[in-house]
């Protein structure tokens, strides 16, 4: 009998020991948060909290990452988070980042917030040479960049030497040319000065517009085999399938637009291609990886998905926001303006004294 409740009641305080939260460590742009979650959690609950936390509504972009044996991976909206594969030690690490692109930024990035988080990500990408961008660009971006963090140019603030710390070359390009720092600085500066009036969500946009246009821009690629075993690289971006040579990432051999794309099927470690055009050959292809093979099913979806909503009239929820971000626009240029008269009389008044 003793040993009855005895057991009973080391069950009972094995119950009450299971942990009821495990701690989440969120990694955006520009911030780190930690979240206390329920067990139970699924993944969509979690970054739905993110995204609230962020005041972000455009939440289609976004998904929350994380790395499996150097794959990338992200979090399922409709699985648990701890059913994941993720590493069991806390806090659990996920990176917030832009899973997805606009194929025209300017039509279809509304909140500052979301246009923030994708120049600090496509600003990152370009620096880490994951984009390639010719030097002309690299400086006129930089320009852009310069003047999103400090505002307008001034001469008596903005002194020889003040972009010194600052990263904002891709190191190729700087190694293209025999400029020292200070010539590279000048360059960037003479553009700089000319993007006076911007304010920062005009720089961010500005910059994203020119990125846009890189090749490499929204991309994600995959090392693949065709079913003659031959190497390639697949991209997967806003606008279909590319095929690549694994030597150059610029210009695809051919490319499988998604309004041109019948059906993508996976069974048995092999994707099929199957275009509209019946007279286009079926292609076939695979990759080594499991883990790959799911990622590329799932940006293939998600790309598709948003590829066709683009092409429908926009949900109440994007009308309004669009509304929204119309009137907050409107209403910090009367700001804008407000404040530069102010300055005007104050410096005629200096004038007259």
């Amino acid at each position: 009998m003793a040993g009855a409740i005895a057991s009973r009641m080391s069950f009972s305080s094995l119950k009450r020991k299971q942990p009821k939260t495990f701690t989440v460590h969120i990694i955006t742009m520009d911030a780190e948060m930690e979240f206390n979650c329920e067990v139970k959690w699924k993944g969509k609950d979690l970054f739905d909290l993110v995204c609230r936390t962020l005041g972000l509504r455009e939440t289609w972009f976004f998904g929350l990452q994380y790395t499996i044996k150097d794959t990338i991976a992200w979090l399922k909206m409709d699985k648990k988070v701890l059913d994941h594969d993720v590493p069991k030690e806390e806090p659990v690490t996920f990176h917030f980042l832009a899973k997805f692109y606009p194929e025209n930024v300017e039509e279809e990035l509304v909140q500052e917030i979301t246009q923030h988080l994708f120049f600090l990500q496509v600003k990152k990408q370009i620096l880490e040479e994951k984009i390639y961008c010719p030097p002309e660009a690299s400086v006129l971006l930089a320009s852009y960049a310069v003047q999103a963090k400090y505002g307008d140019y001034d001469a008596s603030v903005h002194k020889r030497g003040f972009l010194a710390e600052e990263e904002l070359l891709p190191k190729r390009v700087i190694n293209l040319y025999q400029m020292t720092p200070e010539m590279w600085e000048e360059r960037i500066t003479a553009w700089y000065a000319e993007h006076r009036g911007r304010t920062r969500d005009e720089a961010e946009m500005e910059y994203l517009k020119i990125a846009q246009d890189l090749e490499m821009y929204g991309v994600n690629y995959f090392l693949i085999r065709n079913k003659k075993g031959t190497e390639l690289l697949l991209g997967v971006d806003a606008l279909g399938l590319h095929i690549y040579d694994p030597e150059n990432r610029l210009t695809p051999k051919t490319s499988f637009p998604w309004n041109e794309i019948r059906n993508i099927s996976y069974s048995d470690k092999e994707f099929t291609i199957k275009p509209l055009d019946k007279k286009i050959d079926v292609f076939k292809f695979n990759s080594s990886k499991l883990r790959v093979n799911k990622l590329i099913l799932q940006l293939c979806i998600g790309n598709h998905d948003l590829f066709m909503r683009r092409r429908k009239a926009d949900s109440l929820e994007v009308q309004q926001m669009k509304a929204q971000a119309r009137e907050e626009k409107a209403r910090k240029q009367m700001e804008r303006q407000r404040l530069a008269r102010e300055k005007q009389l104050r410096e005629r008044g200096r004038e007259g004294t």
